[in-house]
């Protein structure tokens, strides 16, 4: 934030809602990654939240740009690779086509309605972005810290037959793509935030048990994956998609993690 005088002062102003701004605040950039986690077991009450929250969120964003007198250069908005459904054999790209298999029909339909909602801040002049993101690795919270329990007491494994592809980030370039984002103004509309290098889960799994010094051959068969976690382990565990961050490479961002071991050995030192 910036005083009186236009020196910043490194404050943080927290709100509980969009209308306490005035029409008169000035954003150079507005990044909306709010929502509901996703890996967690999909009931209808969550997956209601899981939904909304994102919808909703963006909505309010809009409808306050709509209203702002100064508009952002910039809107960078969330999205998730799981727009583009789950396949084994293709490959994803920001210009392939979606899959319309049934099992990713859930993170399909989450994705493309918060891309929706967000593509409203184009029609105010508003490069925006759409940040499609894999599963983004660090130990003190989303995904990866849910699958170390196994892990930890020598019990991990690939999940079901462990050849559907997992396609990640390390936490540390995702945040770097955001401000090559901010700082690109050249790149729009979809970008993949996934690390140039996806893997199987199979082989996730193996770099995972090496990184925590563990072994990794004890299986979860897949219908214990199904009983253990529902559609969501249908969706997000059982399926995946080979994605590549195409933008970000062809705009010249480098990824200083572009191996998986490479990634989690950094986190384990940790």
């Amino acid at each position: 934030m910036e005083n009186a005088g236009g020196r910043f002062t490194g404050a943080i102003r927290l709100i509980s809602s969009l209308d306490v701004l005035s029409d008169h605040e000035r954003f150079d950039v507005v990044i909306n990654l709010a929502g509901e986690p996703i890996s967690q077991r999909w009931t209808t009450k969550s997956k209601a939240a899981i939904l909304g929250s994102r919808i909703e969120t963006t909505k309010a964003l809009v409808a306050f740009l709509i209203r702002a007198d100064h508009k952002p250069d910039t809107l960078i908005s969330g999205s998730a690779i799981g727009i583009y459904g789950t396949d084994e054999t293709m490959v994803f790209t920001e210009e392939t086509i979606p899959s319309n298999d049934p099992a990713g029909e859930f993170p399909r339909e989450i994705c493309t309605r918060w891309e929706t909602e967000a593509r409203e801040a184009q029609t105010m002049g508003i490069r925006t972005c759409f940040l499609r993101t894999g599963v983004v690795l660090g130990t003190d919270g989303g995904a990866l810290a849910q699958m170390l329990f196994p892990f930890e007491f020598g019990i991990g494994g690939p999940m079901g037959n462990g050849k559907q592809w997992f396609s990640w980030i390390h936490r540390d370039d995702l945040i770097r793509l955001i401000i090559h984002l901010i700082n690109d103004d050249a790149i729009e509309g979809a970008v993949n935030a996934t690390a140039p290098e996806p893997v199987t889960n199979k082989t996730f799994s193996k770099a995972l048990g090496k990184a925590m010094k563990r072994p990794a051959v004890l299986p979860l068969p897949a219908f214990q994956v199904k009983l253990l976690f529902g559609q969501m382990g249908q969706s997000i565990l059982l399926a995946g998609q080979k994605v590549l961050p195409q933008k970000a490479i062809e705009s010249g961002f480098k990824f200083r993690y572009t191996t998986i071991d490479a990634a989690l050995q950094n986190i384990f030192m940790r």
